[in-house]
């Protein structure tokens, strides 16, 4: 979009770097303590340029990324942050024509990420209980024009997904332990699992859960961002950054009864055997080195 039309969301930044998202609509104005745009400034004309308020303040209009949009959304419950959730299109390898089932769906934040993924020929099937995020999340992926792409569902997961052989899947619930069978059904085989948990103690009961079923190839990653001032004379880290937001757990759906389940607790057994044979070695040449004085 290099030229907005009525409709179309358009994001202001100030020299300050504060950003405003706005939609676009014939007759109306945008304002703000320092003066207002008319929308018909920007209706039709090039983005990528600076407009002025009656008061003189300058205003660079852009055409909105998608971080910008998600952290616009109306929410009824915290996000996922944009650093987590491009982690989760790589590693659920995302793109046009995929399938995906996501749980739950919060104010709508990934679900928008995810189905601008794999649209236009893909398709989103999202899981939400709470009947007032629910109706958030409709709303924002209806303002953004993308429930085509989307089949929403105001359910309990507890009786399983309506979808099956899905190329990933990916769980943002307090507990995903619980519905690691419902998981296994409905991905295809070697589909991608993924999930979001915010504690340590979430994180080993997920993986408890994972290794005593056809999962394999289990890894737990956090993502980190830090940002820095973009001043060339005075590069340096931003005061602030956002640190731990969340753990996220991805594995793959095995086949049930192949013999690649029993390659990681073996690997484990040998690790563990290696360690104690380490420090028995460490102990014995520290009680010589003792002898010796």
């Amino acid at each position: 979009m290099s030229v907005p039309n009525e409709g179309d969301l358009v994001l202001l930044v100030s020299p300050d770097r504060k950003r405003y998202l706005i939609r676009l609509k014939h007759g109306e104005q945008w304002f703000s303590h320092k003066g207002s745009i008319a929308h018909d400034d920007l209706i039709g004309q090039p983005l990528g340029r600076t407009l002025h308020t009656q008061h003189n303040t300058a205003y660079l209009a852009l055409e909105p990324s998608t971080n910008d949009l998600i952290q616009e959304l109306p929410r009824s419950s915290q996000i996922i942050y944009g650093k987590d959730a491009a982690q989760i299109v790589l590693r659920l390898s995302l793109y046009p024509g995929r399938t995906v089932v996501e749980a739950g769906t919060g104010s709508g934040g990934l679900t928008f990420i995810l189905a601008r993924t794999v649209m236009p020929t893909g398709r989103v099937y999202s899981y939400e209980t709470r009947p007032d995020s629910f109706e958030v999340a409709r709303q924002n992926l209806a303002d953004l024009g993308l429930l085509p792409y989307i089949t929403l569902y105001n359910e309990d997961i507890t009786g399983g997904f309506h979808e099956l052989d899905v190329d990933a899947l990916f769980l943002d619930v307090r507990e995903p332990w619980v519905f690691l069978d419902h998981a296994w059904m409905t991905l295809k085989g070697s589909g991608f699992f993924g999930a979001l948990v915010p504690t340590t103690n979430q994180v080993s009961a997920l993986l408890e859960g994972l290794e005593g079923r056809p999962f394999g190839d289990l890894s737990v990653e956090e993502v980190l961002v830090r940002p820095y001032k973009p001043v060339p004379a005075r590069l340096r880290p931003e005061d602030r950054m956002i640190a731990h937001s969340a753990f996220l757990v991805f594995a793959r759906k095995i086949a049930a009864g192949d013999e690649s389940l029993g390659w990681m607790p073996e690997k484990k057994r040998r690790a563990y055997l290696g360690k104690l044979a380490m420090a028995k070695r460490e102990a014995e040449r520290a009680a010589a080195e003792n002898e010796e004085e």
